[in-house]
């Protein structure tokens, strides 16, 4: 099956990176949601351009938190380029959330309907390069005997369902080799002025795809973090919370030479 056809030169590279080399850093940082963009062959999936840049569509503030984290800790930043509403890169092609329908009451009408031979062409054209392109980061770094930490950025939205959310940081985990996050989770509660949420305000559970796919079956050390959207709305917001994520990831780093052993049930 031809998948050319969903994007085109003018839509670029569905991966994009920072500057900084892949094995030098302790560190590999990756942005699932980091992306608004949407093919040219799919217009605007019936969306309101507001819409296109709400928190349904991308994390707000990811891009720009992981380039400032990138350069702080010297650490390589791959990240999707295009919107989760055309492929969600964190949740399994089968899942139905995949490609969403409705997201947070607002409807997206260029997903319903999709066709099996749509969606595999999402999933060729934009999903599997972007999986790609973590693994042969983590190839690259084995090459080298580089120990990674893999640590996958979010953000989230200050008000869900009307909601508020107290959180200023969320680390997530789901139990399984999961010290350095936990360890992370502690230091980072007792830095003064902030609200840490431990698996808040979402739990690391079977919905994430990312880390379990990369990060499991090499033992790798790993954490998911959630910073609120608020925080990350302009430059000094950015710079102070990439300031605090350097601190809380390096304050309690494992030994260069250690491995999780490979986590079961993969």
């Amino acid at each position: 099956m031809d998948h050319n056809f969903l994007l085109n030169a003018s839509d670029g590279n569905p991966v994009r990176f920072n500057h900084l080399p892949v094995t030098e850093s302790r560190f590999l940082l990756i942005g699932d949601h980091a992306g608004l963009a949407i093919p040219r062959s799919l217009g605007d999936l019936g969306l309101a351009a507001g819409d296109r840049c709400r928190h349904i569509a991308l994390d707000l503030g990811v891009r720009e938190l992981g380039e400032a984290l990138g350069e702080r800790l010297q650490a390589p930043f791959v990240r999707q380029h295009f919107s989760r509403l055309v492929c969600d890169c964190n949740r399994n092609p089968r899942d139905p959330e995949w490609a969403p329908v409705i997201s947070d009451g607002t409807p997206i009408p260029g997903n319903r309907n999709l066709a099996e031979k749509d969606r595999q062409a999402r999933c060729a054209a934009i999903f599997e390069p972007y999986h790609a392109a973590i693994a042969a980061a983590l190839e690259a770094r084995e090459a080298k005997s580089a120990s990674t930490i893999l640590v996958s950025l979010h953000s989230f939205t200050p008000n869900m369902s009307g909601e508020q959310r107290p959180w200023d940081i969320g680390i997530l985990h789901d139990g399984r080799e999961d010290a350095y996050a936990l360890d992370v989770l502690d230091y980072l509660r007792g830095m003064e002025g902030l609200c840490i949420g431990d698996n808040q305000p979402y739990k690391m559970d079977d919905t994430d795809y990312t880390v379990p796919r990369h990060a499991y079956p090499l033992g790798l050390f790993y954490i998911e973090v959630e910073v609120r959207q608020d925080h990350l709305a302009d430059e000094a917001g950015v710079e102070r919370f990439a300031e605090v994520l350097h601190e809380g990831l390096t304050a309690v780093l494992p030994k260069p030479g250690d491995l999780q052993p490979p986590a079961q049930g993969i």
